[in-house]
């Protein structure tokens, strides 16, 4: 295996590892480390491989904000209410490291929905609502990027 395509594999690991840590860029690296491996290679299928890797990644893209706004435009969860969750999410991420995002955008769109429905049993089921939605994107995410990195690997062994 040439030290390329090792790279290729590391960065298309690396991109499916960010989809569920938000630390890094999961599709954007899965697609880039297509990409190398389609630049090192140089055939028309490795370039076929890319374009369907890059199809899927503009789908996977698109869907995960379509689909979950979709979900939330059916509940009464608005756009400030994830707002403030993903501010107080990125603000939870300093004050305690990785696990502070996640408790941090719970937090945050709890707070909002407290704030606009001034009641707490009525803004736990929208918390809620939200939290489906955004693990509806993950997971919408996560199919996208597991395709561009099975795509990529008939790739690797039909194409070389």
């Amino acid at each position: 295996m040439q030290p390329v395509t090792l790279l290729a594999g590391v960065l298309v690991l690396l991109g499916l590892l960010g989809i569920v840590v938000p630390l890094l860029p999961g599709l954007p690296l899965v697609w880039a480390g297509a990409l190398l491996w389609a630049v090192s290679v140089h055939t028309v299928g490795a370039w076929l491989v890319l374009g369907l890797v890059s199809a899927l990644a503009v789908l996977g893209m698109v869907l995960k904000y379509v689909l979950p706004g979709r979900h939330l435009q059916s509940s009464s969860v608005g756009t400030p209410t994830m707002l403030a969750g993903v501010a107080v999410g990125v603000v939870g991420f300093f004050v305690v490291p990785v696990v502070g995002g996640v408790l941090g955008f719970v937090l945050g769109i709890f707070l909002a929905e407290l704030l606009r429905l001034r009641s707490t049993a009525a803004a736990w089921p929208s918390t809620v609502t939200a939290l489906k939605a955004v693990g509806l994107g993950v997971l919408v995410e996560l199919a996208a990027g597991f395709a561009m990195a099975g795509t990529w690997v008939v790739g690797l062994l039909t194409v070389g």
